[in-house]
C-alpha cells in the first residue's frame, strides 16, 4: 500500500537489497511498472560467508543484473564497494588500496551495470561514509574514473551528474 502511494506524488522508490534479494525486486517492478525505482550499491553484492566466492557471486549478481535491466523504470546506482561486506580485504591491510587496485577489483561490477542500464540509467555514488573503512574518498572516486575512462564526455555527463539530476529530479 505505501508504494502505491509514492508515483502519484512524483516521489521514486531507492532499493536497498542484498543480491540473492534481487529476484524479489522483480516481482515489486512487475507490480509497480510506472514507479521510480533506483537499486542502490549495485545490487548489494556480497562477499562473506557463505557468498565469500567472488567467481560464483558475480555470476549469479550479473544474471540477476541483466533480468532487471528489462524494466525500464529502473536505474541502478554505482558504489557502496568499499563495504566490507562486498568481501574485499581492502579494510583490514596496513596500507589502503590504491585507486588502480580497486579499479581492477570493482571493474566488471561497474561495467557490467553501464552495459545492461547504459548511461541513462545508471549513475555513480560513492556511500561514504561507510566506505572510508576501506579507502578514502578521492582515491574511490578515482578508481570510478579509470573504469570509466573509455566513456565518452556524454557519456561521463550522464554517469556523474545528469543520470542523477534526471531521476531524483534535481535542479543543476
Amino acid at each position: 500500500r505505501g508504494l502505491s502511494r509514492l508515483q502519484p506524488l512524483g516521489l521514486s522508490f531507492d532499493a536497498s537489497l542484498f543480491h540473492p534479494q534481487l529476484p524479489d525486486l522483480v516481482d515489486l517492478l512487475h507490480a509497480f511498472p510506472d514507479l521510480n525505482v533506483i537499486l542502490d550499491h549495485a545490487g548489494g553484492v556480497l562477499g562473506v560467508p557463505p557468498h565469500d566466492r567472488h567467481e560464483d557471486v558475480f555470476a549469479i549478481w550479473r544474471g540477476h543484473i541483466r533480468e532487471l535491466a528489462q524494466f525500464a523504470n529502473l536505474s541502478v546506482k554505482i558504489g557502496g564497494f568499499g563495504m566490507p561486506r562486498c568481501g574485499w580485504d581492502f579494510h583490514r591491510r596496513d596500507i589502503p588500496p590504491s585507486s588502480e587496485e580497486l579499479a581492477v577489483a570493482w571493474r566488471p561490477y561497474v561495467e557490467t551495470c553501464i552495459e545492461a542500464f547504459g548511461t541513462e540509467r545508471c549513475m555513480m555514488e560513492s556511500n561514504f561514509p561507510v566506505d572510508k573503512q576501506s579507502c578514502g574518498y578521492g582515491v574511490l572516486w578515482n578508481a570510478l574514473k579509470r573504469i570509466t575512462q573509455g566513456c565518452s564526455a556524454a557519456e561521463k555527463t550522464a554517469l556523474y551528474r545528469a543520470t542523477a539530476a534526471r531521476i531524483y529530479r534535481l535542479a543543476v
